[in-house]
């Protein structure tokens, strides 16, 4: 025979409720709760492990946290990448940095792809192949991917025919084309941006004043000559 006790926590205002509300049911009814709440946690923690495992190096998302600010870089370190945007990209720290200029520019898109890509050519399994190239298209080439970048149609359409069957080289030409416009439009502005300058200690080129025109400065008349 089951026994139910009622309480009422309304008169015990020091009782937690979590207390109160167990008071309320049976034995088997708690065993039954108890039991549901384990289930539940154990939920949690196998959700917790696989969105862990999502941001290792075998995955490219992007949705990964950005890098703290890099404090450590030697000003004449820095200096170095304006030399090429080829030496730039050859520094780790070079390219965390040209990344968050980026998304000042909200274009981080493009040199995750470009970095995804060089993750892609590494892979020597067929099997991760396939995958790495199914994220890479639905996160940077699908019409409905949220990082999508900006190429032609016709790019796009060859990527989606050759993933198929994927290949190391599938995604060339697009990143090829990613890579451009990189250096074309983005390099430029990173090299006098506040972030890159802060690194080098140097200004960015001084604003351009207007001096005063010598025909507005009066000298006083020479004696003897004629007023004008």
């Amino acid at each position: 025979m089951k026994i139910f006790v009622f309480l009422f926590p309304q008169f015990n205002f020091s009782a937690p409720k979590e207390e109160a509300y167990f008071k309320m049911l049976s034995e088997d009814e708690l065993l039954a709760c108890r039991m549901k709440e384990t289930h539940l946690r154990n939920k949690k923690s196998r959700l917790s492990l696989l969105l862990t495992k999502s941001g290792s190096h075998e995955n490219v998302s992007p949705e990964k946290k950005p890098p703290a600010k890099p404090s450590h870089i030697a000003p004449d370190m820095a200096m170095r990448w304006s030399d090429s945007f080829e030496e730039l990209l050859s520094h780790t720290d070079g390219v965390e940095v040209f990344t968050r200029f980026l998304r000042t520019e909200f274009s981080e898109e493009n040199i995750e792809f470009w970095l995804a890509c060089e993750d892609f050519k590494t892979t020597e399994s067929a099997t991760k192949l396939q995958s790495k190239a199914k994220q890479i298209h639905a996160i940077f080439i699908d019409k409905e991917a949220p990082k999508e970048i900006n190429i032609d149609h016709s790019t796009k359409a060859a990527i989606e025919k050759n993933i198929r069957q994927p290949t190391k080289s599938c995604f060339d030409t697009a990143q090829d084309k990613i890579y451009s416009l990189m250096k074309r439009d983005c390099y430029p502005r990173f090299l006098t941006s506040d972030i890159y300058l802060a690194l080098t200690k140097r200004k960015g080129p001084p604003s351009m004043t207007r001096r005063r025109s010598r025909s507005f400065v009066f000298s006083e008349r020479p004696e003897g000559t004629a007023a004008w």
